[in-house]
């Protein structure tokens, strides 16, 4: 794996465990019962920005280093998940 696939594959995984935990423990301005004018119900009361991308990186670091030392290892490689054999014959 090269360092720019690495990294591609870091941007990846922090993305979508950044997706996962936003909605995990979520106050809404509805919930609290203190709407602000101007604003949705559905809106965060107390969105802490730093504290979630804290917790974010810890866990996108590591499951990029559970999958990076997969692909690394060659424990899983393309030629596993070639179902339908486009891949060509192994020589």
């Amino acid at each position: 794996m090269t360092i720019t696939a690495a990294l591609v594959l870091y941007v990846v995984i922090w993305f979508v465990t950044m997706f996962v935990v936003l909605p995990i423990r979520l106050r809404t301005q509805g919930d609290e019962g203190a709407v602000l004018r101007g604003t949705h119900a559905g809106a965060p009361a107390n969105f802490r920005l730093g504290r979630t991308m804290i917790i974010v990186t810890i866990w996108a670091s590591l499951a990029w280093a559970v999958v990076a030392g997969i692909i690394v290892s060659g424990w899983i490689t393309v030629e596993d998940i070639d179902w339908f054999n486009r891949m060509g014959p192994e020589g």
